[in-house]
Parts: C-alpha cells; sequence; structure tokens
C-alpha cells in the first residue's frame, strides 16, 4: 500500500500563519498536520505502508528543513519516503500526476489540509473508496450521489437540491491507483480543465463511465484547517480525542511551573516556561516558549514565543513571536490581526 500527499499549496486563507510556514506543516495539538494526518490514516489502514509520496511546491517554500521532516515521518511509519515537485498550481490531478513514478498498486490519496478520526474495513469489492463525512448542510459541499447498491454513480459539487449527505472530505483509495493515472494523463492530454485547473474529479468521472465500481468509507470526524478559526476549533477537538485515547504525552516533562495552572487538556511542548500563569483549557503550546503573567485558553501557541501581561482567548500565534499585552510601542507586519 502506498499513500500519495499532495501538499504544494501555501494555503492563503490561514495567513499570517501560513506566510512563513507552509499550512500542511502548522502544528494542531503539537504535531503538523500532515503528520497526524499520514499517522492517522495509516491506523485506519491496518496494513503495512510500502511508500509514502509527498508532492511539494518550490524549494523556496518547502525546502530542505521540510523534506527531512517528510522523509522522517514516513520512515517512522516503515514506508519508503518519496518527494516529487509540482513547479505550478495546475490543480489536484496534475498534483497527483507530478508523482506519476508512483502511481501503481493500491494507493490512498489524501490532500494535507484536514484531520480525521475514523474506524472501517476497505471494501474488497470496491476499486476505489471515496472518504466521506455526514453532513448537515450538504449544499455547501461537494457530495457523492449513490445508487441501491449503495456504490458512488456521481460527484456533485455543492447541489442546490438534495443530492446526499455525505460530504467528500479528500481521502480516495485505489485498488489499482494506475487506472486513476491513465484517466488523468487523458484529462491533461486532452486539456479537460475546471476553474483553469486540472481536477481528480475528472479522472473519477471517467473512471466510473468505465464501469469501475466506487463506494464510500465514511469517517466519525472530519476537522478542517483551513483558516484560523476552524484551526482552533480542530485542535481543540484533537487535545479531547489525544487525552481520552490516553496514547501520548500531552505536556512534557522539561517545562518548568512556577506558580502556574494547568488545565487539561492541553498539549504543552519541551522546555516550556509557565510564570503566575493560567493555561487552559483547549491550549497547544509548542517547544521553548515563555508564558509569564498571563491567562491562556482555547488557543494554538506555536514554537520559541514569549508571551507577557496577557488574556488570550480563540487566539492563534506563530513562531518566534514577543507579545506583550501592556504595550506601548508596537510593530505589526503583513496580513496581521489584533481583536
Amino acid at each position: 500500500m502506498k499513500i500519495i500527499v499532495p501538499m504544494a499549496g501555501r494555503g492563503s486563507r490561514l495567513r499570517p500563519h501560513s506566510l512563513t510556514v507552509p499550512k500542511p506543516l502548522i502544528p494542531v495539538a503539537g504535531q503538523p498536520i500532515v503528520h497526524r494526518l499520514v499517522k492517522d490514516i495509516v491506523k485506519v489502514l491496518n496494513q503495512p505502508i510500502d511508500e509514502i509520496a509527498f508532492v511539494l511546491g518550490d524549494p523556496a517554500w518547502f525546502g530542505d528543513e521540510v523534506v527531512e521532516s517528510l522523509k522522517a515521518l514516513a520512515t517512522s511509519l516503515g514506508a519508503q519516503p518519496s518527494i516529487y515537485r509540482q513547479d505550478q498550481p495546475l490543480g489536484t490531478g496534475h498534483a497527483i500526476m507530478c508523482a506519476k513514478p508512483s502511481l501503481s498498486g493500491p494507493a490512498v490519496v489524501a490532500y494535507a489540509d484536514t484531520l480525521i478520526r475514523a474506524e472501517f474495513d476497505l471494501d474488497p469489492s470496491a476499486d476505489s473508496v471515496i472518504w466521506t463525512k455526514k453532513v448537515a448542510n450538504p449544499e455547501a459541499y461537494g457530495v457523492v450521489k449513490l445508487n441501491s447498491n449503495q456504490e458512488i454513480v456521481e460527484l456533485v459539487e455543492k447541489p442546490e437540491t438534495f443530492v446526499s449527505d455525505q460530504a467528500v472530505i479528500g481521502i480516495y483509495y485505489f485498488k489499482d491507483v494506475a487506472v486513476l493515472k491513465d484517466k488523468l494523463q487523458e484529462v491533461l492530454d486532452e486539456n479537460v480543465m475546471n476553474g483553469g485547473e486540472y481536477q481528480i474529479n475528472d479522472g473519477i468521472k471517467r473512471m466510473m463511465a468505465d464501469g469501475k465500481v466506487f463506494k464510500t468509507g465514511t469517517v466519525d470526524e472530519w476537522m478542517d484547517c483551513g483558516n484560523k478559526i476552524v484551526t482552533l476549533e480542530t485542535n481543540t477537538r484533537m487535545l479531547g480525542f489525544l487525552k481520552a485515547d490516553g496514547e501520548e504525552q500531552m505536556i512534557a516533562q522539561s517545562v518548568k511551573n512556577n506558580n502556574s495552572t494547568i488545565i487539561e487538556p492541553c498539549y504543552i511542548g519541551e522546555n516550556v516556561e509557565l510564570h503566575n500563569a493560567t493555561v487552559g483549557p483547549n491550549v497547544s503550546i509548542g517547544n521553548n516558549c515563555v508564558i509569564e503573567n498571563s491567562s491562556v485558553k482555547n488557543s494554538l501557541i506555536q514554537n520559541h514565543t514569549n508571551i507577557k501581561n496577557a488574556t488570550l482567548d480563540n487566539a492563534m500565534i506563530g513562531n518566534h513571536v514577543k507579545y506583550n499585552g501592556d504595550f506601548k510601542a508596537i510593530s505589526i507586519g503583513d496580513y496581521s490581526v489584533l481583536e
């Protein structure tokens, strides 16, 4: 089994946090989004993974440090890492085809801007499985249309009339991903574009037209990381799941607690200092941060950041930040938000 992870986009909806860190590498509950996603997929599949292929954008953006972190992730999961580049933002189908040498045999394709919680077995009768989540407002999503055999017969984008309540979340299984590769090659050769991009859906529709059987794999939880508000919601939900699972060390042993209170669930990284602070609930703090004379809840703080004299709620703060709630002189860069 292989996992193909297109992650070339910068994540403009998550600015300013994605100005210096690609969105898939922004940490949620202490781990980068793409790391959590890949680990969760491996857990769901419950079978050996031979290769994990990552499709990255511009090397100036996805540089050597990113490449090494992704290689280490794949290796830690017992898989061979492969790195490909998408030199132009030409859509989901184009991104997959950038990994053409890896497109053979059974594979999962997963877009790295979402997190999941799921338990199910892949249907052996299906040529492909499209992972979906039941939603209350299907008109806001791309959904699947099912026949009487519960097979997917159509993909419908933001239907004005009810088609189904099963929304496509951007994770797909192919019994032989080479079939998708052949169909996407046709799409590229014929220059079939939607919105100026080559889309995975156009390859999938051609597979359906050839009679390939598509089934749904329904996830229990689908958590988006598209913008600040939903990323904080995802951080809160993931912290709750991790606390309930009891699988991870959520508060590092190296944390220095000086007259401070931690209200769980929280993730607090290595070498964090807490001085006269109240932290939590639902807070993630990255490595080498200092929180002093502050109250922080429902927030996500990345690495090497100092917070003083602050009362934070629903805050998202990046790396190497110095924030003093008693500020008198201030210097704020592009896309910054103070509310």
